[in-house]
């Protein structure tokens, strides 16, 4: 059994009938992305990284900074520990030297027990000075103030060491 189609006027066939639609070619449609809208991602991306390369490089130097403060804690437990045994800080720095190693550019240690670690622009990224200054508690236990020294910028330093020294 055959069954008959309409014929239609737009019909290349009589086997099927043909609902008036567009016709879409390959050529026709668009494929990819425009020129406009791939130069907004570029400038989109170009943006991002304009913010993010600095606040990365802050980044990178505190860490750096913090490492000369992890270095000062060996001299700090033998300043606190001969502070402890005299009861006084007057020779607790007496002897010590600091080598420069690692991200320490220099240092030194003052009779009186106050610790100055520095870093250069080729250790750390930027010229920074950590000041540790000990006291004596009138219970024996030895506190330790974090200051910056001078030429030192207290965004680079850790939080609690950004008072000043030339305030003390």
């Amino acid at each position: 059994m055959r069954i008959a189609y309409a014929s239609y006027p737009h019909s290349t066939s009589n086997c099927f009938p043909r609902i008036n639609q567009p016709e879409i070619s390959l050529k026709n449609m668009q494929k990819g992305f425009t020129l406009i809208e791939l130069m907004i991602v570029v400038a989109i991306i170009g943006i991002l990284a304009a913010v993010a390369l600095p606040a990365y490089q802050d980044y990178t130097i505190r860490a750096k900074v913090s490492e000369l403060v992890l270095a000062a804690s060996a001299f700090k437990t033998t300043i606190s520990e001969k502070a402890q045994n005299d009861n006084s800080l007057i020779s607790s720095g007496l002897g010590l030297t600091v080598c420069a190693t690692g991200k320490v550019a220099s240092g030194t240690v003052a009779d009186t027990g106050t610790l100055k670690i520095a870093g250069s622009a080729g250790t750390v990224g930027t010229p920074v000075t950590i000041v540790l200054v000990p006291s004596l508690a009138t219970d024996g236990k030895v506190l330790w103030t974090c200051l910056y020294g001078d030429g030192s910028s207290p965004k680079y330093v850790p939080a609690e060491c950004r008072a000043s020294a030339s305030a003390f």
